[in-house]
């Protein structure tokens, strides 16, 4: 590992005058992107990967591994990815700032509240909820509300928050009512500032979220209220992007981090598009599968930004393939070519939905110290008899140098052809139920989507208020395309069950509960937490 760049040089070279930068200590900072001067147009790279599972694919690993392999290319690169929920670092996953020799720095403080945006987000989102429980209280003498929508969230996995009741102890202490919270990641809070272009903008999106029905049954915003410039003041710093390095010293833009399961799962617009002004490559990631990130990424992003990414990247990892192959997790490190060539089929099936957008593909086989070189070479000439670029990667363990080929490849791609705007799955003029369904036809390759009678009810409302254009935003399990994992790795012949819908009108997008998939995790058995401890002041288990 390179010594840390102090964080002043780091955004001296990536050509951010001093101005623009506010230091977090020596290296962090937040960029304001008002103040940088700079108009390149850089290429954008979208990194995702197959269907995930126990075995590990390395999809954040790859993203900044590509980003300074690029940079050994001698091009200008740059990683923008989402930050870490304290969620998943305390749950199952643990922490997510790459690892090995290809991480972001300063690991820890990126993996344990950053630079205070999951906090900011979480306050915001909270101080509406009271603001709003206050004005239900002190209304309440003209009658109850007939819905209301608006949820407190907090960065757990805490099962038992799902559904509460408030207001307990009498009209002294509020209106009692069924409540629950969402995990952070999942706010429209979250979703809005990662598609808002500027502060004005965030301004905009937060008058816009609809909180309820009052007893008239007319939805109330949060703009009617005149709640919106102090929602919005709370999140005057976390709006700016924050800027760190990788452990080769490239830069990276990390800036907020919605859910893909349960929500768009990109990183922010405005990070993605001041990378894209200072850099010749731009690497991002879309979180889980094709289906759900890259998807959403094209189909939401990409829509609401105007972006035209110009490769999608694909990771798969021999032990993840051959797990979807049916192979057991005791076994899957062991050579198995019948296991490997069956796990392909899931593969194949990402394949075709990155196809689908428009830009070309490029399969990176992320590396692990057992794999054998005959498997390595399997499945890569499998990928390429089939027209696609594909290179092993060995980030973990080789830095940049261990994407230098994949780099290769994606500069080639991407410098082969001006990148358009993406096929999306679906138009804007299309109904509610046509977009779901749409979905679920051409990248889950389901039968239709089932919506349920509450369902088409709101799908009817939100339509009749005239915002039945919005893009569409399925919620539902990362471990299989449909909502069911029992149905194995790459199902055909299922429905998806859309239970709720639900309007983030501030974001932008409309979301489609499919299944059983919860806006608030629980933590598994024996989670991440009890590994996480410090000795001589440093931090282990984040990681």
């Amino acid at each position: 590992m390179e010594a840390l760049k102090p964080i002043l040089q780091v955004a001296e070279e990536f050509g951010i005058a001093a101005a623009a930068v506010e230091p977090y200590g020596r290296f962090k900072a937040k960029i304001n992107p008002a103040a940088v001067e700079g108009d390149r147009k850089g290429k954008l790279i979208m990194v995702t990967a197959i269907t995930p599972n126990k075995a590990g694919i390395g999809k954040t690993v790859n993203t900044i591994g590509l980003s300074m392999g690029i940079n050994r290319h001698g091009k200008k690169a740059v990683a923008v990815l989402r930050e870490p929920s304290l969620g998943p670092c305390f749950g199952m996953k643990g922490g997510a700032a790459g690892g090995g020799n290809s991480r972001l720095e300063p690991s820890v403080d990126i993996n344990l509240h950053f630079n205070g945006d999951f906090h900011a987000i979480t306050s915001a989102n909270n101080i509406l909820a009271a603001l709003l429980e206050n004005h239900l209280y002190h209304t309440r003498a003209a009658g109850q509300w007939k819905a209301v929508y608006w949820k407190r969230v907090l960065d757990v996995n805490d099962r038992s928050l799902r559904h509460v009741i408030t207001g307990l102890g009498g009209t002294s202490h509020g209106v009692p009512r069924e409540a629950g919270f969402d995990i952070t990641p999942a706010s429209e809070i979250m979703a809005l500032l990662c598609l808002a272009t500027d502060y004005n903008d965030l301004l905009t999106r937060i008058n816009r979220i609809v909180l309820g029905k009052d007893q008239t049954g007319k939805e109330v915003t949060v703009g009617d209220l005149q709640f919106g410039d102090a929602i919005a003041v709370l999140l005057k710093d976390a709006i700016h992007p924050n800027l760190v390095q990788t452990c080769e010293g490239t830069p990276a833009l990390i800036h907020g981090g919605p859910f893909a399961n349960i929500a768009h799962g990109c990183n922010s617009l405005i990070a993605t598009q001041l990378g894209l002004r200072l850099s010749e490559y731009a690497v991002t990631e879309a979180g889980f599968g094709s289906d759900l990130g890259a998807e959403k990424f094209y189909d939401i992003k990409c829509r609401i930004g105007g972006l035209k990414p110009s490769v999608s990247v694909l990771m798969c990892s021999l032990q993840a393939l051959k797990l979807h192959g049916g192979a057991s997790e005791a076994e899957m490190q062991k050579p198995d070519a019948a296991a490997l060539a069956r796990g392909m089929e899931n593969l194949s099936r990402h394949l075709d939905i990155l196809s689908q957008f428009g830009p070309p593909v490029a399969v990176g086989i992320n590396c692990f110290p057992w794999d054998t070189q005959e498997e390595l070479d399997y499945v890569r000439n499998w990928v390429i008899e089939r027209g696609f670029a594909a290179e092993v990667t060995r980030c973990f363990a080789d830095g940049g140098a261990g994407s230098f080929d994949l780099a290769a490849q994606v500069i080639r791609l991407a410098e082969a052809a001006e990148a358009q705007t993406p096929n999306f799955t679906y138009t804007a003029e299309m109904r509610i139920t046509e977009k779901v369904d749409a979905i679920v036809k051409k990248i889950y390759k389901g039968r239709k989507a089932v919506f349920s009678d509450s369902a088409l009810k709101k799908a009817a409302e939100i339509e009749k208020a005239g915002l039945g254009h919005l893009p569409v935003c399925i919620a539902k399990t990362q471990y299989s395309f449909s909502a069911d994992t029992s149905l194995g790795p790459v199902p055909t012949d299922f429905d998806l069950p859309v239970r709720e819908v639900v309007l983030n009108a501030g974001a932008g997008f409309i979301v489609a509960i499919a299944g059983e998939i919860m806006r608030m995790p629980g933590l598994p058995k024996i989670p991440q937490a009890v590994n996480i401890r410090m000795e001589n002041g440093v931090v282990y288990g984040v990681e």
